[in-house]
């Protein structure tokens, strides 16, 4: 039986979940969305919050796939919800994001500080909606992500239950299934999205973790060989050196286990901040890439894997030679998943930027190519908008872009300068 009590939260300011892109329409697809208060023991008391986002009306798939919150930013934030809401709306599969951290709760430091972001968890933020809530520190965070978890799912009645995370979040997902999942095998797989070198400390009492010190004193951490359920590792280009340095833990596809790097991907990018790119203030617009359609195709197979059903394929490593990108001729990098704006590519996706704020750093750049570069790659607009079309058919054929992703890929194609 489950742990945790689920009791709904109201009143206050509402729902306080940081996000930068508006969701799907959930009403008009005919879903819902609740926050509860998630209050248990583990072994320390709790209560932490999770929110909601289901199926009522709209067919269910049975599925629940559980976002680890991020607080990288000193709040919670979703932003895995943000890169998957329209598969998992379209798919019907339940989500839930869990307030896992000391800090989103109780507040602390930010790893990654935004000018003008306040640095108070939920119980700052909204004392009347939050003030109930206790988080007992990161030590626990852990047995709270899972114990919520298997309540949420025994309220909307799942038959099975992935775990996803990204960035920080990514890190602790790391040491859930090295060090934590042996042990409670709840989760039926992992989508682990843009993880740095090392894994995550396993906490205190009382406080939130301190990942940058673990980062200075940790050692490169692969996921463990011996799986049981399988995982899916989504890294771009802009996590492999670095700030995430994520390439000394750089490891092989195992029976369970498939890591994809996406080229021409940052850490974050236009997708995830919308029309609020300005307000980042860095030099070089935000990258451009296409990692969503990469997630969204991880997720697809990472489900239908869980279920007993094909594995995922496999992917080309990013290409890296004396600890630097091998670069193609236009300036990208080789290797990887190469969505149709990188293998059709009229400008360079970078997933930096040099001498940049950390911030502007994770979100990478995109630099536009001369118009004399583009005629002498493309012999005409026509020739272009083939190339990628080609290269669009070339991914969802390979199982890195899905077929339902095509129109929203297609319509991407860039604009091309006429002679």
């Amino acid at each position: 039986m489950p742990r945790v009590t689920l009791t709904p939260l109201t009143g206050g300011n509402g729902l306080a979940l940081t996000s930068a892109r508006p969701g799907p329409d959930l009403a008009a697809a005919g879903w819902s969305e609740v926050e509860y208060a998630a209050s248990g023991t583990t072994p320390a008391p709790f209560s932490t919050r999770v929110v909601l986002r289901r199926p009522e009306s709209a067919p269910a798939s049975g599925t629940l796939v559980v976002e680890w919150l991020n607080v990288s930013s000193g709040a919670d934030a979703a932003p895995d919800w943000t890169y998957l809401a329209d598969e998992l709306v379209r798919q019907g599969h339940a989500w839930a994001g869990v307030s896992a951290q000391f800090n989103g709760v109780e507040g602390g430091s930010a790893v990654v500080a935004v000018e003008g972001a306040a640095l108070q968890g939920l119980k700052g933020v909204d004392p009347d909606r939050y003030g109930g809530l206790h988080h007992p520190g990161d030590l626990h965070a852990h047995g709270i992500f899972t114990e919520t978890a298997r309540a949420v799912a025994a309220l909307v009645g799942a038959d099975q239950v992935l775990a996803i995370g990204e960035s920080q979040s990514a890190y602790l997902l790391t040491t859930h299934v090295n060090e934590v999942h042996p042990h409670d095998r709840f989760f039926d797989g992992f989508l682990i999205h843009s993880r740095g070198d090392v894994a995550a400390p396993a906490g205190k009492a009382g406080c939130g973790i301190d990942l940058l010190a673990a980062r200075e004193s940790g050692v490169p951490t692969p996921i463990r060989r011996d799986l049981d359920v399988p995982v899916m590792v989504v890294q771009t280009e802009g996590d492999l050196l670095g700030r995430m340095n994520y390439l000394p833990a750089r490891q092989p596809d195992g029976p369970l286990l498939r890591v994809w790097e996406v080229a021409g991907a940052a850490h974050a990018d236009l997708f995830q901040i919308g029309e609020f790119e300005a307000f980042l203030g860095c030099p070089d617009p935000v990258n451009r890439g296409q990692q969503v359609y990469v997630v969204r195709a991880a997720l697809r197979h990472l489900v239908a894997w869980a279920r007993g059903g094909p594995a995922a394929p496999s992917a080309t490593p990013i290409e890296v030679r004396d600890g630097a990108f091998v670069r193609d001729e236009v300036g990208n990098v080789r290797g990887g998943v190469r969505t149709p704006v990188v293998e059709a590519a009229v400008e360079v996706l970078a997933g930096d930027a040099p001498g940049a704020s950390v911030i502007c750093g994770l979100f990478g750049r995109t630099l536009a190519l001369p118009e004399a570069d583009l005629h002498r790659r493309w012999a005409s607009p026509e020739d272009y908008r083939a190339s990628y079309t080609a290269a669009t058919e070339a991914a969802i054929a390979a199982g890195f872009v899905l077929a339902e992703d095509r129109a929203a890929v297609l319509a991407e194609m860039r604009a091309f300068p006429a002679r």
